[in-house]
């Protein structure tokens, strides 16, 4: 089979390149800018290319994946379109690849990256081994993807964009998080809550669903899912145009970092060293001293998760002991780029404003007292309005805040909405906007204790360049 991939440069869509160039199928793609991650797709064989150009496209595609992300105004877009090729999003092709397959599947408005990488880590240390289509570079396979044939389980991760993750049939599903988040589709909480709950009543009857405690809570902390008994009628809709919750008949059970009444939970929290130590309590008993090395507080809550999901898999305490203290990270989730005495510096994909109050609390536990110089990208014009008094807020914690310009991704510009309009509402003397190069001039002059970068867009073109200037700067 011949594949063209549009926004090939895309985390999940490079995996599923990589996936069909691995079972030998011709592989090529378009990319709008060229990355780190266009460059190793280019290393393994992968011709990219970068201009929006219908007369360099290859002759005789059999199908063509793309990302809800690419403008269909593409020229190459419409030319294949006009072509009559073969067309399908990423979400679809991945529901193919896994039905047929136990598919256990990770969503969440955040912590689903890390939690999916940890499960999949955690099975490859075990006999029942996985497959892995995962949204970030995982450090323990230098991959976003693992394949391994001989066995049946599948780890994704299931993402709510564009309700993506309806495409999965999963047989174990984890939902981390459900934040108000992608309201540019959902348009308010209760719709986004509505997809969360089709997505876990697709879940295979006779798997398992993990639930972090109060998922399902309205903004109002009203209850939304009924779980078993009583069935509704997926189609009733009340008269906001809500549908009414679908109840969930899959076996679930609930996990917590803190709260003692989960069914999975952790207790004994602590540090040495800079790794992490915990008891972790579940319905067969406390497994004591797990650890975890040179992560974040919050990976504690994911480790709980991915723990429950591979004891339901097989995995025994010693094998989940060893997975648990093996496990390296994701790229760009609490990354330490420098961990020194004198200096600190960690980069995270953090880009709504609970993700960077979790990363900013967990370098808080971590390195209490120290002075930190936050440097933050805000990703999507469309987030950074609805979400802005909840980014001020947690931007404000910071000892010295460096804001970059928006990254749009998709979108177009929305008038006023602006960097600026974020910091006018922090209440501190101690903020920057900067271009990038002028963030490489000022961090180092603000000597700080701990350097954090946060954002999904590009900044991650910056952070090589930063560490570089900062180690410099140490000499």
């Amino acid at each position: 089979m011949r594949y063209y991939f549009l926004g090939i440069g895309g985390i999940g869509m490079s995996a599923l390149a990589r996936y069909f160039h691995r079972r030998g199928d011709t592989v090529s793609g378009y990319d709008r800018t060229p990355s780190p991650l266009t460059e190793a797709l280019e290393a393994e064989g992968i011709a990219v290319h970068y201009d929006d150009r219908p007369d360099e496209l290859p002759e005789g595609i059999d199908m063509v994946v793309y990302t809800p992300a690419v403008p269909q105004e593409l020229h190459e877009f419409q030319a294949l379109r006009e072509r009559g090729v073969r067309m399908e999003k990423r979400s679809q092709v991945l529901g193919e690849l896994t039905r047929g397959k136990k598919c256990i599947a990770v969503a969440g408005t955040h912590g689903k990256t890390s939690t999916t990488a940890m499960i999949a880590h955690l099975l490859s240390k075990a006999p029942c081994g996985c497959s892995a289509f995962l949204g970030g570079i995982s450090k323990n396979f230098d991959s976003n993807l693992r394949v391994d044939d001989t066995s049946e389980y599948v780890v994704v991760e299931a993402d709510e964009y564009d309700r993506s993750f309806l495409q999965l049939h999963p047989h174990v599903a984890v939902i981390t998080a459900t934040d108000p988040d992608h309201l540019d589709i959902y348009g308010d909480h209760e719709h986004m809550l509505e997809a969360y709950a089709q997505f876990a009543a697709q879940v295979d009857a006779d798997g398992k669903i993990f639930l972090k405690e109060g998922v399902f809570t309205k903004a109002d902390g009203e209850p939304y899912l009924e779980y078993g008994g009583h069935h509704h009628d997926h189609d009733h809709h009340d008269h906001d145009g809500h549908a009414e919750p679908p109840t969930l008949h899959t076996p679930h059970a609930t996990y917590s970092a803190r709260g003692i009444e989960a069914d999975y939970y952790a207790i004994n929290v602590r540090t040495y060293n800079g790794n992490l130590f915990f008891d972790m309590r579940t319905p067969e008993g406390v497994l004591y001293d797990l650890e975890l090395c040179g992560t974040a507080l919050f990976n504690v809550e994911n480790a709980v998760a991915a723990s429950a999901v591979a004891m339901t898999c097989g995995v025994d305490q010693f094998q989940l002991r060893h997975g648990l203290k093996t496990f390296e990270g994701v790229r760009r989730r609490f990354d330490y780029r420098i961990r020194e005495k004198e200096l600190v510096y960690i980069d995270d994909y953090a880009h709504h404003p609970q993700e960077i109050r979790s990363t900013l609390e967990s370098i808080r536990y971590l390195y209490p007292g120290k002075r930190v110089v936050g440097i933050f990208q805000p990703h999507l014009y469309s987030r950074t309005r609805d979400l802005a008094d909840q980014f001020a807020e947690v931007l404000g914690t910071l000892d010295e805040l460096i804001m970059m310009p928006i990254y749009p991704a998709r979108e177009k510009p929305i008038l006023g909405v602006t960097s600026s309009m974020v910091l006018h509402k922090i209440d501190s003397m101690s903020k920057y906007l900067c271009t990038p190069d002028q963030v490489l001039e000022l961090v180092p002059a603000l000597c700080p204790d701990v350097v954090v970068t946060l954002g999904a867009g590009d900044i991650d073109r910056l952070v090589p360049r930063l560490e570089q200037v900062l180690r410099e700067q140490m000499l």
